[in-house]
C-alpha cells in the first residue's frame, strides 16, 4: 500500500484536522522520526495552506481543533497543538491548549518544529528560576498579585494555565485568573512540571 492509501484507511477519507473531503492529500509533519503514516497526516488543501503558510490562519477555521486535538494519531495531536500554539491569542485556542495533553515524546516532537512564536521573534521568556517557558506551559503564582482593574487578588500558588507570551516582552506572559485574561511579570512565576 502506499502512504496516501494508508492515511485514507485511517482516516477514512477525511481531513485528519477539518473532516473536509475534497482534494485530500498526505502531509509530512516537520520533525517525524519517520517518513511513513505514523509521520503523516491526511489533510485538505485549507488545512495545509495555512499549515504551510505561517500568518495566513483563518482563526474560525481552526475550530475545528476543538474536535481533531483528541485523535489518537500523535502526528494529529502535534499538528493540533502546533496550530493551537500559533492561535494562542485567541481565547479558545489558550483554553483547548489547557486541556489537551500529549505524550511526552509527542510534545517534544510538537517543540521541535521552531515556529512557536517566542523562538520567530527571538524573545525568550523564562519563570523566576530561569526555566524558559513556551506558549501553552502551565505555571504557578509565587507571590499575591494585585490585579489592577479587576478588582480581585491572584493568590500565591494559583496555577495558569495555557499561558501566551507577549511576542514583544520576555518579561510578560498573559493567563487566565478566575476567569479572566491578566498580563503576569515572568518574575512571578514558575514553570509546573
Amino acid at each position: 500500500m502506499s502512504l496516501e492509501s494508508d492515511l485514507r484507511d485511517r482516516a477514512e477519507n477525511k481531513c485528519e484536522l477539518c473532516g473536509a473531503t475534497e482534494d485530500l492529500a498526505a502531509l509530512a509533519v516537520t520533525g517525524a522520526s519517520s517518513e511513513d503514516a505514523d509521520g503523516s497526516i491526511l489533510v485538505c488543501p485549507a488545512c495545509k495552506n495555512q499549515i504551510e503558510e505561517p500568518g495566513s490562519e483563518d482563526v474560525h477555521h481552526w475550530r475545528c481543533l476543538n474536535d481533531s486535538m483528541w485523535s489518537q494519531v500523535p502526528a494529529v495531536q502535534v499538528i493540533a497543538w502546533r496550530m493551537l500554539n500559533r492561535l494562542s491569542s485567541e481565547g479558545w485556542a489558550q483554553d483547548a491548549l489547557g486541556m489537551l495533553y500529549l505524550e511526552d515524546d509527542a510534545l517534544a516532537w510538537a517543540k521541535a518544529e521552531g515556529g512557536s512564536s517566542e523562538e520567530s521573534v527571538g524573545v525568550v521568556h523564562k519563570d523566576c528560576h530561569g526555566a524558559v517557558l513556551a506558549a501553552g506551559d502551565t505555571v504557578t503564582l509565587i507571590k499575591d498579585l494585585n490585579v489592577k482593574g479587576a478588582g480581585f487578588t491572584a493568590k500565591r500558588g494559583t496555577a495558569v494555565r495555557g499561558i501566551s507570551l507577549v511576542p514583544d516582552n520576555a518579561g510578560q506572559i498573559e493567563g487566565r485568573v478566575n476567569g479572566q485574561q491578566i498580563v503576569i511579570l515572568t518574575e512571578f512565576v514558575k514553570k509546573s512540571v
